[in-house]
């Protein structure tokens, strides 16, 4: 029979045998033109050679040779079958195979869905479950014939897209045995696996960092931690995650030591021995706009995440423990939020709880007018830090009410001209203040303010402008001058009378000055300042996009009144990013002292990647020293370098080197070197670092860390800017 007169036939033929819709219906042809298939008119029955495809609704299979009874769904393929079923993909010499139910059954096959495969022999299929059994099998992540790293088992029992379970399971490093487990459960879009760092440190002597990461069920999961640092004995704990559904996603964490030299890493510290930190953490919204949040973070001692989890402590060295519960409506919201302390070396301001109602900007009507509020309430308590046994200050509670009102009308004139003037006011009440530190009786403060914002954006285009080496085709600049002026006149009591609660702390970058931005309640004083601003954009044209060239900001205060020990300008702050090119990109930060014409900050930083070969990155942060006493001092400053290069040798080699030089000391602080082997499967990282610590001399580690591709170890880039962390677990 003629391949054109079958398809014809075929067609007319499983019109009639179409399960369901038509949509649904079995298509039969061969793959190629030397292909030829037949029909028993009599049984019905269609037989294909020299390549077949077969398609039913979301299924594909391909074989060298098949037979397909119309009437039940039931094929049998042989040589080089393949069997898409969604994103599942089946493979095997000799398939027997039902459309319809999806039943399948196989002497020896393979199966995958990135990023994991599974092989073996004796394939089952539960029809209603859609359970696929096989004895004698594997599972891995290696795509590829023959897996370096598997689990071995005796059942294998296969959920297409959802989990993966084995009984009698074995991981194989090569041919060599690893573990065993008597019960094995995987999901595809969670892992089992194990991660082990082996490594040297100067504190710690030789250490093996072990973390098992495992799954449970679809609710739960989690990570067993079993480390041992030679100087410093065995360590261990249990992180465990939980997914509730919509009551959310809960995480706890415990880690014990009984540390060998509590003082190793911390000289001049008064440590325990039983060295422990507990954590929990908590989100969900149960219900619609309604959220929960809630972490509690608990240590033993103050130096314990800074010894032995140094790219948490460099993250947050001070982890809040505090519940939130936020309901939100369109133009409300209402928060509550509790925050005890649980650490005693951290200070803390105790809120026990507060209630915060929070009106958002809107439109009062038809009026051209708009209103927004803050209000809040609680009880609060600051409580100083106690280190070694030594307090740092005089503990103080008190009740506080505060509720700030404001209106605003912007209006745009002559098309261009942005005008946004505001009025508000806020009231505080605060119960006599108690605790030791507790000098304040009951008070009463009421604050005025108001303004005026002003600004506007003009552009030009110049659209014949062109530059080979700035990569520019055509070019637009934007300017955008703004005129900010907040008068708030002086508000009694003072805020040196109040207890304070919310205060203004150190900070490098210029403070809001409008409310409720600016949200240091206890420390409002008078103000009559214009906020002067100029921000310039060049845009042009790279890869079809509009990309910015440059975008610099430029601004400081104009105090028309200032207050004591402040000068009639404020610094002035500059921050700049220019790209030159799309692989070249400098930014800038500067805040320069108009008065004594000296730089108090400088963040400069240029970032190099013309390929995916090599980058370089070099940073230079200058901070000047303020050693004023000021509660608002930035105290000793540092004039620190930092230099990354990156160098990809070939496909499989590759090479990071990190230095941080302090010019001020003339100490080369940190240097990081990171060897890269790409291992198919796995990523090798090899690293040294080399700590200068001024106080025990120098800290030198050396860690062997390995990443399965298949379920990384670190986020994309993680390692360059945290590099630290190839040394943890």
């Amino acid at each position: 029979m003629r391949f054109q007169l079958a398809a014809v036939l075929l067609a007319f033929c499983l019109g009639r045998a179409a399960f369901g819709q038509t949509e649904t219906t079995i298509k039969f042809e061969s793959a190629n033109e030397r292909g030829r298939v037949e029909l028993n008119t009599r049984t019905g029955r269609i037989t294909a050679t020299n390549g077949v495809i077969a398609s039913y609704s979301n299924l594909v299979l391909t074989a060298e040779s098949a037979s397909l009874d119309q009437t039940s769904g039931d094929i049998t393929a042989d040589g080089g079958v393949r069997i898409q079923m969604e994103d599942q993909l089946w493979t095997g010499e000799h398939i027997r195979f039902n459309f319809k139910t999806r039943q399948m059954s196989s002497d020896e096959f393979r199966t995958g869905k990135f990023p994991l495969f599974a092989a073996g022999a004796g394939l089952t299929a539960d029809t209603t479950g859609h359970v696929y059994t096989a004895r004698s099998s594997y599972i891995t992540t290696d795509d590829v014939s023959e897996p370096f790293q598997k689990i071995r088992c005796s059942r294998l029992t296969i959920v297409p897209g959802k989990y993966i379970e084995a009984r009698d399971a074995v991981v194989y490093l090569g041919d060599v045995p690893v573990f065993y487990f008597p019960y094995y459960y995987t999901r595809f879009d969670r892992r089992n696996y194990f991660w082990i760092t082996p490594g040297y440190r100067t504190h710690f002597g030789a250490y093996l960092l072990g973390n098992y990461s495992w799954v449970a069920s679809e609710q739960i999961e989690g990570r067993v931690h079993a480390d041992y640092r030679s100087l410093r004995g065995f360590g261990g704990g249990l992180d465990t995650d939980l997914h509730l559904g919509r009551w959310g996603e809960s995480t706890f964490k415990y880690y014990y030591l009984n540390d060998d030299d509590p003082t190793a890493s911390s000289p001049g510290f008064t440590l325990p021995a039983d060295r422990q930190r507990f954590e929990f953490t908590h989100l969900s919204a149960p219900y619609t706009n309604f959220t929960v949040r809630s972490t509690v973070a608990w240590f033993s001692d103050e130096r314990l995440q800074h010894d032995f989890f140094e790219s948490e402590h460099r993250r947050d060295p001070q982890p809040a423990t505090f519940v939130q519960l936020e309901k939100l409506w369109p133009n409300f919201s209402l928060e509550l939020y509790a925050q005890p302390r649980v650490n005693e070396f951290l200070e803390t301001v105790e809120r026990l709880p507060e209630v915060k109602l929070t009106a958002f900007r809107q439109q009062l009507g038809t009026l051209p007018v708009y209103y927004e509020s803050e209000s809040s309430v609680g009880w609060y308590h600051r409580r100083f830090a106690e280190t070694n046994g030594v307090l740092t200050g005089l503990d103080y509670s008190a009740a506080r009410a505060d509720t700030f009102h404001q209106l605003t009308a912007p209006r745009t004139f002559f098309g261009w001209l942005n005008f946004t003037p505001r009025v508000g006011g806020r009231l505080s009440a605060y119960s006599d203040a108690g605790g030791p530190g507790g000098t304040n009786d009951e008070a009463y403060r009421g604050v005025f303010n108001t303004g005026a914002e002003i600004s506007f954006k003009a552009s030009r285009v110049w659209r014949g402008a062109t530059n080979g080496w700035f990569d520019v085709d055509g070019l637009r600049h934007i300017v955008e001058p703004s005129v900010n002026y907040v008068f708030v006149p002086q508000p009694h009591p003072a805020s040196s009378q109040l207890p304070a609660f919310d205060y203004t702390l150190p900070s490098l970058r210029l403070r809001p000055i409008e409310y409720p931005d600016f949200n240091s309640i206890d420390s409002i004083d008078s103000q009559n300042v214009l906020r002067l601003g100029l921000r310039n954009r060049l845009q042009t044209k790279r890869h079809g996009a509009v990309q910015d060239l440059l975008n610099w900001e430029l601004y400081t205060d104009w105090r028309l009144n200032p207050d004591a020990g402040q000068t009639t300008f404020a610094d002035l702050f500059s921050d700049l990013k220019f790209s030159p090119r799309d692989w070249i990109t400098l930014e800038s930060a500067v805040r320069y002292d108009l008065e004594t014409g000296h730089f108090r900050l400088a963040l400069h930083e240029l970032t190099l990647s013309p390929n995916d070969r090599w980058s370089w990155g070099l940073a230079h942060w200058y901070v000047r020293d303020d050693l004023s006493g000021s509660p608002e001092a930035l105290g000793e400053g540092n004039n620190l370098f930092r230099s990354t290069l990156f160098y990809r040798l070939n496909e499989n080699w590759g090479f990071r080197a990190s230095h941080f030089f302090e010019a001020s000391t003339g100490r080369l602080e940190e240097q990081f070197y990171t060897i890269y082997r790409d291992l198919r499967s796995w990523t090798g990282a090899l690293t040294l670092r080399v700590r200068d610590n001024l106080v025990g001399g120098d800290d030198i580690t050396v860690a062997l860390a390995f990443s399965l591709k298949a379920a990384p170890k670190y986020h994309l880039g993680e390692d360059a800017v945290s590099p630290e962390r190839l040394l943890e677990r």
